[in-house]
């Protein structure tokens, strides 16, 4: 579900489940985390990137498994791992970079905002959902996106639920660059080089910079999560979901 392969100095990590478009398993977060880990240890690998396959990055989280929550501590564990990735990604010391075609929606585009710098193909849609399942933005996503964004624009995101296009998406500083169809993995690759021209200590100290304040965020985030996936709008958003149809929330 997750491949592993060096470039040069780059470790390239492949979300690859395409037929549901790449979806963030509990397999494919274990295989992040691990993919992560080995880089943080190893002097050679220099950057990582993380694309997905077969023309879309991450469709989101595994809405299936979430009905196996049924109480506050399995909440809170469901978090566990997912909570290590974001940490290693954020506050690391190895750069990372998104490639991004095709869809990064709800948990897609939390990873892709975890990393440092995202490269997005023209037909890459972004898409932050989290609402229509009663549940708010997690993986870090409350503070990654104000952080590229802003505020307003965060707001309107997170709270409507609307897609944004790539060019969009690059005026708005979600994307950093947008390129042609199918280049999104080679100019991450080049923009991976440039970075590990730097000193390895700078990017690191650098990161722990930008990085303050997030195990705040993810505290929080942790609790209030594991409290909406115990709430009957959240069963809700789960069955219209799988029914293809609008939820009907009650606010309980």
């Amino acid at each position: 579900m997750l491949t592993q392969e060096v470039n040069g100095e780059t470790l390239v990590l492949t979300l690859n489940h395409p037929a549901k478009r790449n979806p963030l398993t509990q397999e494919i977060r274990a295989g992040l985390l691990a993919g992560m880990t080995r880089a943080e240890k190893d002097p050679a690998i220099r950057a990582v990137v993380i694309t997905g396959a077969g023309g879309n990055f991450c469709s989101g989280g595994d809405i299936e498994s979430m009905k196996e929550v049924t109480d506050l501590a399995a909440g809170r564990e469901r978090f566990r791992e997912t909570h290590q990735l974001a940490r290693l990604m954020v506050g690391g010391s190895k750069p990372s970079i998104a490639a991004v075609e095709g869809w990064a929606a709800g948990a897609g585009i939390a990873l892709a905002l975890c990393c440092d710098v995202v490269i997005a193909t023209e037909t890459a849609r972004f898409m932050a959902s989290f609402g229509r399942i009663g549940l708010i933005a997690d993986f870090g996503l409350l503070a990654t996106l104000p952080a590229r964004v802003g505020q307003g624009r965060a707001r309107n995101m997170l709270m409507t639920g609307e897609p944004v296009g790539a060019v969009e998406a690059e005026r708005i500083g979600l994307a950093d660059a947008v390129v042609p169809e199918g280049k999104a993995l080679e100019a991450a690759l080049a923009k991976a080089a440039v970075i590990a021209r730097n000193a390895p200590l700078s990017i690191a100290y650098t990161k722990v910079a930008f990085a303050a304040n997030f195990e705040a965020l993810l505290s929080w985030e942790r609790e209030a999560q594991s409290t909406l996936l115990l709430t009957q709008d959240h069963a809700e958003g789960r069955a219209a979901f799988a029914e293809k149809r609008p939820p009907v929330f009650q606010g309980r």
